[in-house]
């Protein structure tokens, strides 16, 4: 069997985002967005969310190119002079490995952002992070960890057949180490390849090609191209065409693919 999950990452980014994600769930095949609880559009994108409730809504973990949940003054390991968290990661991931402390306000940080989820009512369909940053082992832990108090049962492990990556040998990794824990994780991800670039055509191709079993295709949908935190280049209007065009939902179609979010 053949089973999808097509989810957009970044919602509550920005209006613009929410309103891809509202389109692209109701007039396309979108099932799954990855909320970014401490964005500036998270409220919008909660009240978006409970009037979908199809919809599968994760937490998109961020700590990497956003602000913290809790006070910078409390995570001082975390962020730079102006209250972000850092924009390097290999250095900021190297704290995170080596020193105690920073691993210390690393969980309160992670454990903040659980909690805010929580907070909204939602039911978490899945987890995820910003960037890919739940690849570095001890943030993947501390998602294990804490994730369980809070009814984690989905993440993903980006590994994309065909696109061999640099980060494969740490994305196994952390697909057998979460499957280890009784967490569903897909065994085919669509998305780096063409990361803010899935056009429909790109995405009837992917389609076209689903291996059996769980693939999930993640996109960067949004309403305009230049919103606030966009990303550079990316073409977000493309991605939310793709998600509603006729041929990508006819293509869902001819592979005998069941559409869904994690959890359903």
């Amino acid at each position: 069997m053949k089973r999808l999950v097509v989810t957009s990452d970044d919602f509550g980014n920005d209006v613009a985002v929410n309103e891809a994600v509202e389109t692209g769930h109701r007039s396309g095949i979108l099932t799954a967005a990855s909320l970014m609880v401490g964005a500036p559009a998270a409220a919008d994108a909660v009240r978006r969310a409970k009037a979908m409730p199809a919809l599968g809504v994760g937490l998109h973990l961020v700590l990497v190119d956003g602000t913290p949940v809790l006070p910078p003054k409390q995570v001082p390991g975390l962020v730079d002079g102006k209250g972000r968290f850092r924009d390097n990661m290999a250095l900021a991931g190297a704290a995170m490995f080596f020193l105690p402390a920073t691993r210390r306000q690393l969980a309160a940080e992670i454990e903040a952002q659980f909690a805010a989820f929580a907070a909204t009512g939602l039911p978490l369909d899945h987890v995820n992070a910003h960037k890919h940053f739940h690849l570095h082992p001890t943030i993947a832990g501390l998602i294990a960890r804490i994730g369980a108090r809070y009814g984690l049962k989905a993440v993903r492990a980006p590994i994309e057949p065909g696109a061999p990556s640099l980060t494969d040998p740490w994305a196994k990794l952390v697909r057998r180490r979460f499957r280890a824990h009784g967490i569903t994780v897909p065994d085919a991800v669509f998305g780096l390849r063409w990361s803010g670039a899935m056009t429909a055509d790109r995405v009837r191709e992917i389609i076209e090609r689903l291996p059996d079993g769980l693939s999930e295709i993640y996109v960067h949908p949004a309403t305009r191209d230049d919103y606030p935190g966009h990303g550079p280049a990316y073409r977000h209007r493309d991605e939310l065409a793709a998600l509603i065009d006729p041929g990508v939902r006819a293509a869902v179609v001819a592979a005998g693919a069941r559409l869904g979010s994690f959890a359903a």
